[in-house]
């Protein structure tokens, strides 16, 4: 990433300080969480400096917020995803649980699918994640989102499809 130009690094900052506190509080208000909320508030300001437009933005607590709600919604179903995991875990028998390196591997494996979902109606990830997380059938996957069986295979097939055409 190449520096600011001057200009630019005073509507940085100007940005930063002004918002960063507000911004703070908004985030720990939603997360219920100090840490989450300062990990999103950088990931917030790294996000708006790499667009290097500062001087368009003319809403600035209003574009903040749009950001930072934007990867909230990302930091949440991560965490979702990895409860979900946590979960199908603690339902194994001890001497089938894997190892600490697996479970890692796992998480990270299952938070770079979820990347690729990333885009998708709330209803298509969630069809995708039942079925591939925990083993459930289209008809009882059609039973908990309330839609019909065709309704599920279309959604999975729509995930597969996204999941493949972004890996390739």
């Amino acid at each position: 990433m190449t520096a600011l130009d001057p200009t630019a690094q005073q509507l940085a900052h100007a940005l930063y300080r002004d918002h960063h506190g507000w911004l703070q509080g908004w985030l720990r208000k939603k997360l219920g969480c100090a840490f989450d909320a300062a990990d999103l508030v950088h990931d917030t300001y790294a996000r708006v400096l790499a667009h290097r437009e500062l001087s368009g933005i003319h809403e600035p607590r209003s574009y903040l917020a749009t950001v930072a709600h934007g990867l909230m919604v990302n930091h949440l179903q991560r965490k979702d995803l990895e409860r979900a995991y946590l979960e199908t875990l603690a339902r194994l028998p001890p001497s089938a649980a894997p190892s600490p390196e697996a479970r890692a591997l796992a998480l990270e494996a299952l938070q770079e699918i979820d990347t690729l979902l990333d885009g998708l109606p709330a209803a298509v990830r969630r069809a995708f994640l039942l079925c591939q997380l925990e083993g459930l059938t289209h008809a009882e996957i059609a039973a908990r989102l309330h839609v019909s069986v065709g309704s599920v295979r279309q959604y999975i097939a729509r995930a597969l499809r996204q999941c493949l055409e972004l890996a390739a």
